[in-house]
């Protein structure tokens, strides 16, 4: 495949990534109704990375996260002069996704932008966590995210089944981590709703790049050590 093409791939999956996810916590999680509350925003993240990995998966590797092209090039399965066009693409295609719902939720009378989805901590947490406790989950989350990754696609790993377990570990990492920093491990979509967000989002950004990266260079970095197939073989 082309960089072009592998880029477009990132760029669509991280639109549906951002517009799927963010979509449910903004448009259903609080519907009256039929609101869907975090265990259905979870799984909402979930399934939008589930439905790309098996789309544009097999074109672009699916990463749709910037702390995933850092974890996958931690482990030497990604390389580093593919980083900033991926990069670049994943966070367009998240700004666009966040454009595109706020356009839709803005249609609405009366709905009130607030905090768009987006992450944070201490009075933007939704459980009103600490900056060192949101940190700390956001490194630890998005390592494990990396590790079942790497896990999923290695080569011992049985064939076809790796959207299925990343997008169930992307559903587990958001029960979890909802309630702490209304779930990163991707700064490509807390950018994106950070963007559109009428509150402190965009000053507390910084946090949801730094976490992420660092869990993922860790995950990628202990999965080479100790799990990768090659490395062990030789």
């Amino acid at each position: 495949m082309t960089l072009k093409t592998k880029v477009a791939a990132e760029f669509f999956g991280t639109f549906w990534l951002v517009l799927g996810g963010c979509g449910a916590a903004v448009l259903a999680a609080g519907f009256p109704e039929l609101g869907i509350g975090f265990a259905g925003v979870a799984l909402a993240f979930g399934l939008t990375v589930l439905t790309m990995v098996y789309t544009v998966g097999y074109i672009s590797g699916g990463h749709f996260n910037p702390a995933v092209s850092f974890g996958l090039w931690a482990a030497g399965k990604f390389e580093t002069r593919e980083m900033l066009p991926y990069i670049v693409a994943q966070v367009l295609g998240g700004i666009l996704g966040a454009w595109v719902l706020y356009l839709i939720a803005t249609g609405k009378a009366g709905f009130e932008v607030g905090a768009f989805a987006s992450n944070g901590y201490g009075e933007l947490s939704p459980g009103r966590y600490s900056l060192g406790a949101v940190f700390l989950t956001e490194v630890v989350m998005t390592m494990m995210f990396i590790f079942i990754i790497l896990g999923s696609i290695d080569e011992r790993a049985p064939a076809g089944f790796a959207g299925i377990s990343i997008g169930l570990g992307l559903t587990l990492i958001h029960l979890i981590s909802i309630p702490v920093s209304n779930t990163s491990v991707n700064p490509a979509r807390s950018t994106a709703a950070a963007l559109f967000a009428d509150t402190a989002a965009m000053s507390q950004l910084w946090v949801f790049w730094v976490a992420p990266i660092i869990g993922g260079v860790l995950g990628g970095i202990i999965w080479k050590l100790f799990f990768d197939a090659k490395r062990n073989a030789s």
